[in-house]
């Protein structure tokens, strides 16, 4: 079993080729092939942690789509003051594949 954890927008991401990941918006079009930095990456019993050999180790993936995340409500408010404030935010969000770990 082959797979790799990778680093995405402040995240880590357990990735195999085929598996389907949403991250932090990324710069790259629909059908665009991008690289992701690998942390950790998994060969049947080797583990390899090691700084110089993760270099060599490529994940390449595709994306599929851009979406957005759930909206998220910020509310403040504060007593006796008559202050309140209500904010909404949706994350943007890149769907991608991953289509080879070497």
């Amino acid at each position: 079993m082959v797979y790799a954890v990778v680093r995405a927008g402040g995240r880590q991401e357990k990735v195999q080729v085929g598996t389907i990941v949403v991250l932090d918006r990324q710069s790259a079009k629909v059908g665009d092939k991008i690289e992701l930095p690998a942390v950790l990456f998994v060969d049947g019993d080797a583990v390899t942690t090691d700084a110089d050999k993760l270099a060599k180790v490529k994940v390449t993936a595709e994306v599929v789509g851009e979406e957005r995340g759930p909206k998220i409500i910020i509310q403040k408010f504060k007593n006796k003051t008559g202050y309140k404030k209500r904010q909404g935010h949706r994350q943007d969000l890149t769907r991608v594949k991953i289509t080879g770990i070497k």
